[in-house]
């Protein structure tokens, strides 16, 4: 079997690829895990550290061929308003609650979730159900593309040293 040792983000490799690999959001966030290509060659995932893979992104082989990472489409819920301003005040509704949330053009995109649907609503916001690839931002603290929260330490504590209260409004 074969093993993908090596991860490059998307526009960092330009081999070409001898195959793709369809992962969701949350298959894409790994370091060691088994793969089956989209050909159906099994691969072994075997990286170094747990890396948030995003559409695009590239893993070489052990034998020198690059698999490209294909981000699946995903049950998601589009979230518009009516302003940016309105926008931006339920991006940071979600935020404050640490959802994983997709920037889009206009737009936001989370997963699906009635409690979440509601309150954006509440806010004012339309939704509506989408099949899209999910692919959140990382966060502040995450490095590049990893929704990982690291800062040196365990991430089961809580968020005092970040200076802001979980208020719901």
């Amino acid at each position: 079997m074969r093993r993908a040792v090596s991860h490059y983000p998307a526009g960092h490799w330009t081999a070409p690829a001898a195959g793709t690999v369809t992962l969701d959001f949350d298959a894409r966030h790994r370091r060691r895990t088994l793969l089956r290509t989209d050909a159906g060659e099994d691969l072994l995932l075997d990286l170094e550290r747990a890396v948030a893979m995003g559409d695009g992104d590239g893993l070489e082989l052990d034998d020198g061929r690059w698999i490209k990472v294909v981000a699946a489409l995903e049950r998601v819920v589009e979230i518009a308003c009516v302003s940016p301003a309105e926008l931006v005040r339920v991006a940071w509704h979600l935020g404050n609650r640490h959802i994983p949330t997709q920037l889009c053009e206009g737009a936001l995109r989370i997963r699906p979730d009635a409690v979440l649907e509601r309150m954006v609503r509440d806010l004012g916001a339309q939704t509506r159900f989408a099949d899209r690839p999910f692919q959140p931002e990382s966060g502040a603290y995450a490095g590049q593309r990893s929704h990982a929260h690291s800062h040196g330490h365990d991430h089961d504590h809580d968020h005092h040293h970040h200076d802001h209260a979980h208020h719901d409004q």
